[in-house]
């Protein structure tokens, strides 16, 4: 069984862009220390939120090391970059990711099933990659939207579990009850299960979900972290601080992820706000973004001033 776990507040990593396109790396470092300073217990690079299927495989590769290097052991790091749905190009954007140094590889479940032809096409080409894969290496499972939700059936979740393989799971589910089963399926197994949805982050924690895995780590992964680990110590205030979190997520609908990247502009993280994935004029929206934008920002400042208070 392998040991180590991904678990806690774990940010999707955004990919910042320079003018010209290509890979802002000085933003990137930034960005990396400023979620570590935000109290981030391990990193997702190479994600859907990093804009994964819009990169080349040379950037994904080049990225996902560039995360573990200048991360240098102090959180753990997992990647995916996990994009095609043929075998033989998954192996090799999996042992790119194998080679970046990270501490977990994540696979994508839609690509295990590209067709959703079921339980039996999701267990071979499982396997297939199991047997190219470093066997000591921790893994984990993501249920990621994109380019359609293939969400894990309580047989295939016990595979994952049962294997000895895999150490977590982002589960994409948005769905407590069924966040509370996986929870009870794999307990003891020595994979955790990590919930994405904002809308269910406070009780997926109380029903034993391993931390928060969603997009709004890229605004207030400290305000998750407080819910996470000392919100049963303040019940009333965690409950304000969850409905906050709760509402203030709805701003994804407003041009993730380039609102995010407003976000840490404004921070002084990002030069720009350039996005290969967002296809619309966010200046359009301008009028509307930044009064959502401004709402978030006043509503994270007042919830970590109430917990500096608390402190």
């Amino acid at each position: 069984m392998i040991n180590k776990k991904i678990e806690g507040i774990v940010p999707v990593m955004l990919t910042p862009y320079k003018e010209d396109g290509s890979i802002d790396y000085a933003s990137v470092e930034r960005l990396i220390e400023w979620y570590i300073q935000n109290g981030s217990d391990a990193l997702f690079a190479v994600c859907q939120s990093s804009e994964m299927y819009f990169l080349s495989l040379k950037e994904r590769a080049e990225l996902a090391s560039f995360v573990v290097q200048h991360v240098q052991g102090r959180i753990p790091v997992v990647a995916s970059g996990h994009i095609s749905d043929d075998p033989y190009s998954q192996i090799q954007e999996l042992q790119a990711a194998v080679a970046s140094g990270a501490d977990g590889i994540v696979l994508v479940s839609n690509h295990l099933d590209p067709r959703n032809q079921g339980k039996e096409v999701f267990l071979h080409n499982l396997q297939f990659l199991l047997d190219k894969l470093p066997n000591d290496l921790p893994l984990g499972i993501y249920e990621c939207p994109a380019p359609y939700r293939r969400l894990i059936s309580d047989e295939e979740l016990m595979f994952l579990a049962n294997s000895g393989r895999f150490t977590f799971m982002k589960d994409v589910s948005c769905d407590l009850a069924t966040v509370t089963r996986r929870v009870k399926l794999t307990q003891g197994s020595g994979m955790v299960i990590n919930n994405a949805n904002a809308a269910i982050a406070w009780d997926a924690m109380k029903a034993g979900a391993k931390g928060f895995n969603g997009v709004n780590t890229n605004f207030h992964p400290d305000l998750y972290k407080w819910l996470y680990t000392k919100g049963n110590t303040n019940p009333e205030f965690a409950k304000e601080l969850a409905n906050f979190l709760v509402l203030s997520a709805l701003s994804e609908s407003y041009g993730y992820p380039v609102i995010a990247k407003m976000y840490h502009q404004r921070l002084g993280n990002f030069s720009t706000i350039k996005s290969r994935t967002y296809t619309g004029n966010i200046y359009e929206k301008v009028w509307a973004v930044e009064p959502i934008l401004d709402k978030v920002i006043e509503g994270t400042e007042y919830f970590r001033t109430k917990i500096k208070a608390m402190a």
